[in-house]
């Protein structure tokens, strides 16, 4: 294999588990990156995002590093004040 692609692609044709838990990884760095970017091109820091989601700063650091996976409403808390939203479409 030459890549990290061709390798994730190989394990997901392989072993259905290992398929979803990749996807559902894949899915959350996703939106946890869009929340970095968003809150980098805001110049908002995390503290100062914290505070407006009334969260601790720790709480925004651990998910931004992947540390942690946020419950649906902190994911919400931390969405709001940078201007973001959820949108559902059909999976391919």
């Amino acid at each position: 294999m030459r890549t990290w692609n061709d390798y994730k692609d190989h394990v997901k044709a392989i072993d259905p588990v290992a398929k979803k838990d990749i996807e559902n990884i894949e899915e959350l760095t996703t939106i946890v990156s869009s929340l970095i970017a968003k809150r980098t091109e805001l110049g908002i820091s995390q503290r100062e995002l914290a505070a407006e989601c009334g969260l601790p700063q720790s709480s925004v650091a651990r998910i931004e590093s992947f540390k942690t996976t946020p419950k649906f409403d902190t994911l919400l808390k931390i969405m709001r004040p940078l201007g973001l939203k959820l949108q559902i479409v059909p999976s391919n």
